[in-house]
């Protein structure tokens, strides 16, 4: 059989598996890093992924690559290829305010029957509005914007500017795919297109999708969106080292969580939920969503489905923070937390460290509540950091619910879902059964899905490892706790 890649390009670093067609096993990886910080120049993306593929050691007999990325991000190219600014990332929350400027001209109700999502700061909707009021310079140099993982598939295709691409800065060929396109705040899962009034609304220009008519001198360029199963290019041999002559297909490419859904199989009924630098809480449906909350957005998945997905921006960082603080390795963290009850002796932390996004509270800070001089103790702390990482995601659950989404199974992912305290009280706290994936690189993996997809026509169905399928329990005290402190916060916010 066939071996393919898949590319994860993420906020903290780039990862690539090389996976057999076959039998879905990982034959190689490799990694590089990301520079720390909520902006960041596309080209240590481009390096990362160079430095990735080798250290998974080339792409030798691989036939076909796509490419997973991080969600939102705001990479603008003039009209020459060039990068205007560095791209804002989307757990960048300067453009908050712009977000609520939208959210009052055009109405949530309004914004979410026509993409699917209430704008926060992390669409990439905000960060155009908020170019457009605080850098009108390089807003009236933008020719074209771009994803994260669009701006890799053109480069890796071979194109760019002057000395970079060898094929030129043709914004033409810029394509992406409907996940990430949903992510923008201008693209609508509905109806599968580009709405152009609100990227109008947010720029102040007008724009057109690559590829169709009216080259008209003003309008900025949107990426093309591909079907999920479409080669849409094949890697340029002068840019990508052991591809030589051969022809290695591209896929569409997608984002980060739709790519996960990908590699993890999950199918209708299936929540994941992903404990990483932010955590997300995503079902794959049948329909597409609508919250004029804001709490849920109506995303597109990889498939041709829907992806309803809450997130929170405290995930793993809460735990890593209160670990830090009480001076303890992660395994005698764990040990900590499962020596305390559950609830924590009343004990609550609402871990707003970075502000919060779910609910919408960007100025927010974290918050330890039911202190008591008995109560005050190191395994308390320990456990009440895992319990409020978890209430915050469990909300994002009930969220999803709400939008019609049905919840047979929840997927629990990311590095601290192997930790066996967090396994522990996320089983007395989400109220369907629950399972651990082996740990994997299921972003990449699900960009690796994508690839062999492209290159035959037919989407393939690798088996699951499961590490633990840890027994119901839930004990309704933790999420009380953890609403009566939230009701504080808010009250004070």
């Amino acid at each position: 059989m066939a071996l393919v890649a898949g590319v994860d390009s993420s906020t903290q670093s780039c990862k690539v598996v090389v996976v057999d067609t076959g039998t879905g096993r990982t034959v190689r990886t490799g990694s590089a890093p990301h520079p720390v910080g909520t902006e960041v120049d596309p080209s240590a993306w481009w390096d990362a992924v160079l430095a990735a593929l080798h250290d998974a050691g080339g792409l030798a007999e691989v036939a076909a690559l796509a490419v997973a990325g991080q969600q939102h991000g705001m990479v603008l190219l003039d009209s020459s290829g060039e990068v205007v600014r560095p791209a804002l990332l989307w757990n960048d929350t300067r453009s908050a305010a712009a977000a609520g400027d939208l959210v009052a001209e055009l109405g949530a109700a309004e914004l979410a029957r026509r993409c699917g999502s209430v704008p926060v700061a992390s669409l990439t909707i905000t960060k155009l509005r908020w170019l457009r009021n605080n850098e009108p310079e390089n807003a009236a140099r933008v020719a074209a914007v771009a994803l994260p993982h669009d701006w890799l598939s053109w480069r890796l295709r071979g194109y760019g500017p002057a000395g970079q691409g060898p094929l030129g800065p043709d914004l033409e060929q810029l394509v992406t795919d409907r996940s990430d396109a949903s992510g923008t705040g201008y693209w609508s899962p509905g109806s599968g297109s580009y709405d152009l009034g609100l990227f109008e609304a947010a720029l102040g220009r007008p724009a057109r999708e690559a590829g169709t008519p009216g080259r008209t001198p003003g309008l900025a360029v949107l990426p093309r969106v591909a079907c999920p199963s479409e080669p849409v290019g094949t890697l340029h041999p002068d840019l990508v080292p052991g591809v030589a002559a051969r022809q290695v297909k591209l896929g569409a490419g997608a984002g980060d969580n739709a790519a996960a859904a990908l590699g993890l199989g999950a199918d209708k009924g299936d929540v994941v939920v992903s404990i990483g630098t932010s955590g997300t809480v995503f079902a794959v449906a049948d329909a597409p969503a609508c919250d004029p909350s804001g709490t849920v957005a109506g995303f597109a998945d990889a498939s041709g489905g829907f992806l309803p997905i809450a997130v929170t921006l405290n995930a793993a960082r809460v735990i890593s923070s209160v670990s830090e603080l009480l001076g303890t390795t992660f395994a005698e963290f764990a040990e900590l937390a499962i020596a305390a009850q559950p609830g924590s002796a009343g004990v609550v932390l609402v871990p707003y460290f970075e502000g919060e996004r779910t609910p919408n509270l960007p100025d927010a800070t974290a918050s330890f509540h039911g202190l008591s001089i008995a109560s005050t103790t190191r395994e308390n702390f320990a456990r009440a950091a895992i319990e409020g990482m978890l209430c915050g995601l469990a909300d994002g659950l009930d969220a999803i619910a709400g939008t019609g989404a049905g919840i047979q199974r929840v997927l629990l992912i990311g590095g601290a879902a192997q930790n066996p305290a967090v396994q522990a009280v996320a089983a007395q706290i989400f109220n369907a059964p629950l399972a651990i994936p082996a740990p994997g690189e299921y972003v990449a993996r699900g960009a690796a899905v994508q690839a062999a997809w492209a290159l035959d026509g037919t989407r393939p169905a690798w088996p699951l490892e499961t590490a633990a399928a840890p027994v119901r329990d839930v004990r309704a005290v933790i999420r009380e706790q953890y609403r009566a402190a939230q009701r504080q916060v808010a009250s004070h916010s």
